[in-house]
């Protein structure tokens, strides 16, 4: 089976920057479509950032120029980089990493990480 485990979130002022990491462990062929999501209490989850295995990505509105989604295939890990958050940003952020192996594709969610940002 397959884990994933996230790390970076913190507290960090309206301005700042943060980088999560999601790693992936266990054993499978290759890391497909990832995704960044993110949940403020009393709200939806939503997507904030997908990149796809052919190298597309997308990212909501309130995100664009401010937020990067990567991965480092070689260390099985996949990336949000935020730049200038705002008090807006902060919710528990979630990977969603879909991940092959010998037979199929799986969907697998981290465990999530609190991101608040202070005004």
């Amino acid at each position: 089976q397959v884990q994933l485990v996230e790390s970076g979130g913190g507290l960090v002022q309206a301005g700042g920057s943060l980088r999560l990491s999601c790693a992936a462990s266990g054993r499978f062929l290759s890391i497909n479509d990832i995704g960044w999501y993110r949940q403020a209490p009393g709200k939806q989850r939503e997507l904030v950032a997908g990149l796809s295995s052919g190298g597309r990505t997308n990212y909501a509105d309130s995100v664009k120029g401010r937020f990067t989604i990567s991965r480092d295939n070689a260390k099985n890990t996949v990336y949000l980089q935020m730049n200038s958050l705002k008090p807006e940003d902060t919710a528990v952020y979630y990977c969603n990493v879909h991940i092959r192996d010998w037979s199929t594709t799986s969907v697998y969610w981290g465990q999530g990480t609190q991101v608040t940002v202070s005004s």
